[in-house]
């Protein structure tokens, strides 16, 4: 079905919006994907503050090139969504997620991190990197750790002297 240009420049307008407010956009390709499957993925990601927005790749690059990111626009293969959040990683991580989970019915196609656009191999790298709470606690285990090892040492020393 036709999109008349109205309806255009109102997906244009939202995709501009969502660039505008989104620290990082994450661009997926979800070919073959059920739509039971896509509304589990939306509600799970809601769930996290993370949004799932279906564009068409026309519209989507006319608002890229309106926006203006930096660098190269990754090649945008098969269905697009955008997938974004004020958050800088939560979205690529948890898409990355679903890509493990549901075997290439969904997959990252590369994204803007941060005003620069990213290939799918940079957003990849960037999924792995943990949450900022997981980030906190690695840092206390690590400072933590020499403090704990000097307890058990004293512990030795005065069970020794008993």
């Amino acid at each position: 079905m036709a999109i008349n240009k109205e309806k255009k420049k109102e997906i244009v307008a939202e995709v501009k919006d969502i660039l505008s407010k989104s620290k990082s956009v994450v661009f997926v390709n979800f070919h073959k994907l059920p739509v039971s499957e896509s509304t589990a993925i939306r509600k799970e990601l809601r769930s996290k503050d993370v949004l799932f927005t279906v564009a068409k790749k026309t519209l989507a690059k006319r608002a890229f090139d309106e926006a203006a990111p930096k660098g190269d626009m990754p090649e945008l293969a098969g269905e697009l969504a955008l997938v974004y959040s004020s958050d800088l990683i939560a979205p690529a991580r948890e898409i990355f997620d679903f890509q493990k989970k549901l075997d290439g019915r969904v997959s990252i196609l590369g994204g803007i991190f941060d005003g620069v656009y990213k290939s799918k191999v940079e957003m990849e790298s960037i999924a792995s990197i943990p949450s900022q709470k997981v980030l906190y606690a690695q840092f206390v285990n690590l400072i933590n750790s020499p403090i704990q090892g000097l307890v058990l040492a004293l512990n030795a020393i005065a069970e020794k002297k008993q």
